[in-house]
C-alpha cells in the first residue's frame, strides 16, 4: 500500500477570517463546520465530493512560525498557468502577501512553477503547475524556489 495525503489540517487564530480566505479567495467549498466547547473547526473540499482537502482548527494563539518544526508550506496544484494567474489576481485583490513578484519557476530551467504567498495567519502557500512557467524568473539560483520563502 502506498500512502497519499488525505487532507491537511491547519491551526488558525480566527476561523471566520481564514474561511473568508480559503473559501472566497481560493474557492474551497465548506463541507462542514463545528464547535467543541469554545473551539471551532471547518472541513473544506473542492466541491466535487465530500472528501476534505483542508481542515481549519481555531486553536492557534499566534501566527505561523517558520522557525518551528512542522509544516514548511502547503502546495496546491492548478490545471494551467492561466489558472495560476487568475489566483494571483484574486490574491492581490484580497491583499495577500507574496514571497515573489508574479509567477516564478521552481528552479533554473524548469517548466514547472507558480505563485508563493501567505494566508491570513502567515502560513506559506504555493499554487503551481508542472508546465507553463518555462519563461518565468527563478528567484533562487542554487535551491528550489519553494525551499526558502
Amino acid at each position: 500500500m502506498t500512502l497519499r495525503t488525505g487532507h491537511v489540517g491547519l491551526n488558525v487564530t480566527d476561523l471566520d477570517r481564514s474561511l473568508a480566505f480559503y473559501r472566497d479567495v481560493l474557492g474551497f467549498a465548506v463541507l462542514t463546520e463545528g464547535k467543541e466547547d469554545d473551539r471551532r473547526y471547518a472541513f473544506l473540499g473542492d466541491g466535487d465530493d465530500s472528501h476534505p482537502v483542508l481542515t481549519l482548527w481555531q486553536q492557534a494563539q499566534g501566527p505561523y512560525d517558520r522557525d518551528s518544526a512542522g509544516l514548511h508550506h502547503l502546495a496546491f496544484a492548478a490545471d494551467s498557468i492561466e489558472r495560476v494567474r487568475q489566483y494571483e489576481e484574486a490574491l492581490k485583490a484580497y491583499g495577500a502577501e507574496f514571497a515573489y513578484e508574479g509567477v516564478v519557476a521552481h528552479r533554473e530551467g524548469a517548466a514547472s512553477g507558480g505563485i508563493f504567498f501567505h494566508d491570513p495567519d502567515g502560513t506559506r502557500l504555493e499554487i503551481s503547475v508542472p508546465t507553463g512557467a518555462e519563461d518565468a524568473p527563478t528567484p533562487n539560483a542554487d535551491a528550489p524556489t519553494c525551499g526558502f520563502f
